[in-house]
Formats: structure tokens, sequence, C-alpha cells
């Protein structure tokens, strides 16, 4: 394969991506994990486990062999679940190009990495990983975006967030078109913990998206005479979005308005919205079908999660939040008491009595200098 630009993921994310950048005529290899993935993507045009009813265009291939697709590529993009990025990413070390920097790499991941040294951002992980070459020079893309939309060319905004400019320049020129509008940020820190940590808070709107419905109620929240409503959902968007804030703060965001911008309440509002969101359905089935029940604590969650039948990123992002938000000594009643609903210490009544009864922690934003 001669193809210029190289996508590790065939789900969803990695799908539609490839099939934008193939959609202006370029070339696109997208590697997939298994043999009947890449062959009917190949065959039939169509990704007919993530994206069946999206007609994949004829310059868009996909493989099964990592080191045949990441092979002298212009552009690489990583659109791998962040689990499972580390152990990928560590088979195309010794590929020639990237041995070389001469391939510039992006990143679709939402999440935190677990190291020696606590939970990171996933670019300075990455940067321990990957050849000098990369140190300031990789670009991470994020946005209010769901895979369905993309593919069907619906008008999209994201964020290409580098330290270097040149490299995001790159890959915004790389994916932008008409439908598909892409800017440019320096602040890789505050769009990383946007991306990530608007999950956690999306599986917290779906609890609450189905208790407001009234199909399904506690005996306790019967009791108590709480009552949801659109309000609701909105007091708890304003409040994870300053415990978004409060954590990029911490972790080294260099601009507020990264957070009232795309990357911030945008993708917030979209994932918590949006029918697509997976995290909020599992928010929404923690209520309606008792998914925790199976799971014993976060750590059984995770290593079974593939029994949930999707991946909500939510969980693992709430685990390493909880880490750091101990770690910071930051008020974050939100996200740490939705850790603690999926580590089965507290049912959702009790976090919701904890967050209503105290105050909202994350409306206390830093101050910006």
């Amino acid at each position: 394969m001669n193809a210029s630009i190289a996508v590790l993921g065939a789900g969803a994310w990695g799908t539609a991506i490839a099939k934008v950048i193939a959609d202006k005529g370029k070339d696109v290899c997208l590697w997939s994990r298994g043999e009947a993935l890449a062959e009917a993507i190949n065959g039939k045009h169509r990704n007919t486990r993530y994206l069946p009813e999206v007609e994949l265009p004829p310059t868009l291939r996909a493989s099964a062999d990592i080191i045949d697709v990441v092979s002298n590529k212009e552009f690489l993009i990583l659109a791998i679940p962040s689990l499972y990025l580390i152990e990928t990413v560590k088979q195309i070390l010794l590929v020639p190009s990237i041995r070389e920097g001469e391939t510039a790499i992006a990143v679709l991941t939402k999440g935190f990495l677990p190291s020696s040294k606590g939970p990171r951002l996933i670019l300075e992980t990455l940067e321990d990983y990957l050849p000098g070459f990369y140190r300031h020079a990789l670009v991470y893309i994020a946005g209010p975006s769901h895979a369905e939309e993309v593919a069907q060319r619906k008008i999209t905004g994201l964020i290409a967030a580098s330290e270097s400019a040149k490299n995001s320049i790159r890959f915004r020129d790389l994916l932008k078109s008409r439908p598909l509008m892409v800017f440019s940020s320096f602040d890789i820190r505050g769009v990383q913990v946007s991306a990530a940590t608007k999950n956690v808070i999306a599986i917290a709107f779906g609890i609450l998206d189905a208790l407001k419905t009234g199909t399904v109620r506690s005996a306790e929240l019967d009791r108590s005479g709480v009552l949801f409503g659109d309000g609701t959902e909105s007091l708890l968007l304003a409040a994870g979005l300053n415990e978004i804030q409060t954590l990029g703060r911490a972790l080294g965001a260099t601009h507020a308005e990264t957070f009232t911008s795309i990357s911030g309440v945008g993708d917030l509002d979209v994932t918590c919205r949006s029918s697509f969101g997976r995290n909020r359905r599992f928010g929404r089935e923690i209520i309606e079908k008792q998914i925790l029940k199976p799971f014993g604590n976060v750590e059984e969650l995770l290593e079974r999660i593939h029994e949930i039948g999707y991946l909500p990123e939510g969980v693992a992002a709430a685990k390493y939040i909880k880490i750091l938000a101990e770690k910071h000594k930051l008020k974050m009643p939100i996200c740490t008491g939705l850790y603690r609903i999926l580590n089965r210490e507290i049912e959702v009544p009790e976090m919701l009595e904890a967050v209503l009864s105290g105050p909202l922690g994350g409306f206390n934003a830093p101050d910006w200098p």
C-alpha cells in the first residue's frame, strides 16, 4: 500500500476521520485489529461493525497489518481507545519512518494514561515512548463531534492543538473541508483535559437524564421528593464545565477561553445531549438496566468492559480524575461522586444527596493570570 496517510483504529471515529480525508481524493490506509473487518471495508466499502450505514470512498483501504499501514506515511492519526493506546504505539516504534521522525502524528484518543508517576495526559505519555523528534511536535485533535455525523458530512468543528504551530496547521489543512471546520490551539493541556473529563460528566448526565424521564426511580428518591427537569440538566452542565476548568488549570492549561470554546463547553454539551453519546448511554443504563450490578468495583468493570458491548471512555477517566483530584486537592464533587458510584461505594441517591446538600465545588473556578 502506498497511501501517504494512515489512521490506526477502525472504530467509528477512526473510520469517520479516514473518510473525511479520503473524500478529498487522498489515499488513506486504515488499520483494523481484525482481518474480517478490513476485508469488509475493502470489499463492501463499509465499516460493517461500527458505521454500517455509511458508504466509504474507494481511496480508503483497510489492513490488519499495522507495520504495512504505518510504514512510509506522511501523516499518522491515532484513533485507539485509551485502554489500548500504549500497547498499539509500542508495535510501531521500530518502523523506520517513525524511528526517524519523518511521519507527523496526531492523536484522537480521549482520556488519561497510567504511569509510575500517576495518571498523565495523552501527549506527554506518548512523548516518553516515541523518538525525541516528536517532543513538542504531536497534535491533539478534539471537539464537539460524533463519528456518525462527521461521516454523514454534517457541519462540525474541531480543534487541532499542538505546541508546534507548523504541525497544527498541517493537520488542520489535512482535515478541513466544507462540512468540517478545524481551528488551531496552543493549549494542548486544556484541550486534552476537556476531552477526557467531559466523558465523566456525560455519564452523570445520562444518570440524571434517566431519572428525569421518571420511568425508573428508586424508593429513596421517591421518599425524598426530589424532581429533575431541564434546569437541573443545565445546572449539571454548568457545574461540570467548572470542574473541567478546575482540573485543567491544575494540570497546566494556559488559556481560559479553551473551556468556553468548542473544545470545552461545545464538546461537553454534545457529549451530554447527543443520542450518539456512549457515555450518556452508559449513564442512562446505570439506572434503566442496572448495568453495574455484575461488577464489584471500577477495576472489575474495566477488566470486563467488553461485556458492556460498547466502550464508555468516561469509566477509565473517572478512575484517573479521582486520583488527580486527591493529588491536587481539588473539589470535584460530580466527578468524584460518579467514581464512587462506578466503584460500587455508594448508590445514585447517596451521590445526589451529597451533591445537592453541599456546595458545587466546581463553581469555585480558579483565577486566570
